[in-house]
């Protein structure tokens, strides 16, 4: 780094050296996954004279980034949500995708989209952006940092992202090191997470417990559930958190064909083996050697098909139509269905065989109505992917609407809260979702003769009340109970009392 990179800023080469070497120092001495974020984001706000800089990383499971710090000094150090995933911005995207640092000396005159940066006072006009890099030489993360002046940060990338790699690959070996002995030392959110899930909730902490447990297995997954609960979002999560995630991921719905094109799209055909069979075709099973076949809606499986399935699955071979002989695969096999298979077993309609060898691990997947508090996370997570889809500013949600989504039953489940968003989206024009953009029925109000159903409708709207205070001060239990106006102790009675899980949210009192 030339005197002319660092003029204005640390203008002694060598005194910048010291000072990034003492970084380095406090980083590795640093064993708190939660502060070392910080700390990286505060070193590289001083040492490139920066009002700002964020450090992202990148969630493998979802292929997005999320904002683990941000150092701010309009803000100074600001706790970061969780869950603030962010569609990748074409800025972070260049970065991420082709592994090389960005700079840009003067915003004002530039074409980049610099929206996701925080609103200040005065205009960013200068940013450096830098990816970082894994242990596998991956990029797998960013580092960001902006200026609100004109400035030349170009000299910075280089000194930054070994910083910023080197504090990445230690948050990483610390959370590497994080007991999973006791589920009950870690909150469900956390969990949910760890597989691309949302939700804190009792059902989908179980869940993501099955999930843990059959990961690094070769058994074979069944997954149960109602329409539109999400069986094929939890197959990606198992294939993307085991060790089949280099390998493909291949979904067949098995009600999509009919049982002759069904067969040739699974097992494949060589030349000849039927009229227009002019080439050999490779099936699915094959497609996906090494990894996943997600079988969606086994239950619409013709018989004679299930009997090939049943071979596959306790031989590992395939036998393409036309071939005289059969050959090894390597496919992790899960299947998914919203019916009843065993009521079917007994009506004749499936093969009991294949039942008992799929049933091996099966996993239901609960019903929206039985996640209590998720689907206020599942609203906030689908109007951002609406906004962001839509590239308009992110909007908010009335109380009303809130109270009216927590009411609903959603027969739909996931699905069709997904559906119901996004068009609450597209009609809301003043920034804030209300009642009347989600098209639903007034909620009932329950009778005072019905004690217990008006006792849980309370206690689900305070849960839906306190949740939404909770996500607006970033967990921080201090400054929601200010907000409301009760003791701390109050609040934490309450959270307890309604089972609502406060994550590793980090308080900064």
């Amino acid at each position: 780094m030339t005197n002319r990179d660092l003029q204005g800023d640390l203008c002694d080469p060598l005194a910048y050296a010291n000072a990034l070497s003492a970084c380095f120092a406090r980083l590795a001495l640093d064993r708190d996954e939660h502060r070392l974020p910080d700390a990286l984001v505060a070193a590289v706000a001083r040492l490139s004279q920066c009002e700002l800089s964020q450090f992202y990383l990148l969630n493998e499971l979802t292929g997005r980034l999320e904002l683990i710090a941000q150092h701010w000094s309009e803000g100074a150090s600001m706790a970061v949500a969780a869950d603030s995933d962010l569609h990748h911005p074409p800025l972070l995207s260049h970065t991420l995708s082709r592994g090389v640092a960005l700079s840009l000396d003067d915003l004002q005159s530039s074409c980049h989209d610099v929206h996701f940066l925080p609103v200040s006072v005065k205009p960013w006009r200068a940013l450096l952006s830098v990816p970082l890099f894994n242990r596998g030489e991956r990029v797998a993360g960013v580092l960001l940092c902006a200026r609100q002046r004109p400035a030349q940060l170009q000299g910075y990338a280089t000194s930054l992202a070994q910083l910023g790699s080197f504090a990445m690959n230690q948050l990483l070996v610390l959370r590497s090191m994080q007991p999973n002995v006791d589920a009950r030392l870690r909150c469900n959110k956390p969990l949910t997470r760890e597989y691309g899930l949302i939700g804190s909730s009792a059902a989908m902490g179980q869940t993501c417990q099955l999930i843990r447990k059959v990961l690094h297995t070769p058994y074979t997954v069944l997954l149960c559930g109602e329409t539109g609960t999400g069986k094929e979002v939890v197959a990606r999560a198992i294939h993307a958190a085991g060790p089949r995630r280099d390998k493909a991921f291949v979904v067949q719905n098995c009600a999509a064909f009919p049982e002759g094109l069904l067969e040739s799209e699974l097992f494949g055909y060589r030349k000849g083996a039927f009229t227009g069979a002019e080439r050999n075709h490779e099936g699915l099973f094959d497609a996906a050697h090494g990894g996943t076949l997600l079988l969606d809606e086994i239950g619409d499986m013709p018989l004679a098909l299930q009997a090939k399935l049943l071979r596959v699955l306790q031989e590992g071979e395939v036998r393409p139509l036309g071939a005289s002989a059969a050959h090894k695969v390597d496919v992790r096999i899960i299947a998914a269905t919203h019916r009843d298979l065993a009521a079917m077993v007994a009506e004749g309609r499936f093969r009991e065989d294949l039942y008992y060898r799929l049933v091996q691990f099966p996993i239901t997947l609960p019903a929206l109505r039985e996640r209590d508090g998720d689907v206020l996370q599942l609203a906030r997570y689908f109007t951002q992917e609406a906004c962001a889809a839509l590239q308009r500013s992110p909007v908010g949600w009335s109380t009303l609407a809130l109270d009216q989504l927590s009411g609903h039953a959603f027969p739909g489940n996931v699905r069709e809260l997904k559906c119901m968003v996004e068009r609450a989206v597209l009609l809301c024009d003043a920034g804030v979702i209300l009642p009347e953009h989600l098209a639903l029925p007034p909620t009932a109000a329950p009778t005072a003769n019905n004690d217990v159903t008006l006792r849980q409708r309370m206690e689900r709207v305070e849960r839906v009340f306190l949740l939404d205070c909770l996500h607006k001060n970033h967990g921080n239990r201090t400054r929601t109970a200010r907000e409301l106006g009760v003791a701390r102790r109050t609040l934490l009675y309450r959270l307890a009392r309604l089972n609502i899980p406060v994550g590793d949210a980090r308080e900064k009192c």
